[in-house]
């Protein structure tokens, strides 16, 4: 509803200002109004345009898509907040990545998994969800590279803790999709002792559903 009343309020911008400019002139759309909100010199402004990409990418990714490019460039930018959302938005994208243009992306757009940085990892880790289900035929290489948080090198050891956490979530996700299950089931395993319960009641969650559920009921998050 919040996504549909943008884009209907985003159209209707567009059309006063078409009427107000000369028939020649070329049309800018709703998303290239939000690209171009990136580069604007106050930070609400281009957080607010970042996260109704996001927003745009769930609902309606067919329109984002021509302008795959320029989000994949956002990825190698100084402004973390515009990394991450971008990193989510293109994920987002993996259902009609026709082109396959993200499966080229995967070594930039998994690196950060490994560290220092635990908040672009946890970003990572919940993308390759995202990618695994739309393109099944890579499951194995994001479970693999959600599976690289055990060695992770970031800032604390507790960092590391945390972001076990939506490693197992990204995991419980796709875990059905993958050919050999057991890595991330002992990985599931390792966490029941983790020392944040949080991170220990999602492990046994997991493994609960793991051992009960059947596998056509294993696509939804932990």
């Amino acid at each position: 509803m919040i996504v549909e009343s943008m884009l209907t309020g985003m159209k209707q911008n567009g059309r006063k200002a078409s009427a107000a400019k000369p028939e020649s002139s070329p049309t800018v759309s709703p998303v290239e109004e939000l690209l171009k909100a990136l580069d604007a010199g106050e930070a609400s402004v281009k957080l607010a345009a970042s996260r109704r990409l996001r927003a745009l990418s769930q609902a309606y990714p067919e329109l984002l898509y021509p302008f795959f490019d320029r989000l994949a460039n956002l990825l190698d930018g100084d402004n973390n907040f515009l990394r991450w959302d971008a990193m989510r938005t293109l994920a987002n994208l993996a259902s009609v990545d026709c082109e396959r243009k993200l499966d080229s992306l995967l070594d930039r757009f998994l690196h950060p998994i490994a560290g220092p940085q635990m908040i672009w990892a946890a970003n990572a880790i919940t993308a390759c969800g995202n990618i695994a289900l739309a393109k099944p035929y890579l499951a194995d290489r994001m479970a693999s590279a959600v599976l690289e948080v055990q060695a992770a090198q970031y800032r604390t050891v507790e960092c590391r803790h945390i972001a076990a956490g939506p490693a197992i979530t990204a995991l419980g996700r796709f875990i059905h999709l993958v050919a050999n299950p057991k890595p991330y089931i002992d990985f599931a395993s390792e966490q029941l002792t983790n020392p944040r319960p949080a991170m220990r009641k999602k492990a046994a969650k997991f493994l609960a559903r793991m051992s009960s559920d059947s596998p056509r009921k294993r696509g939804h998050a932990v």
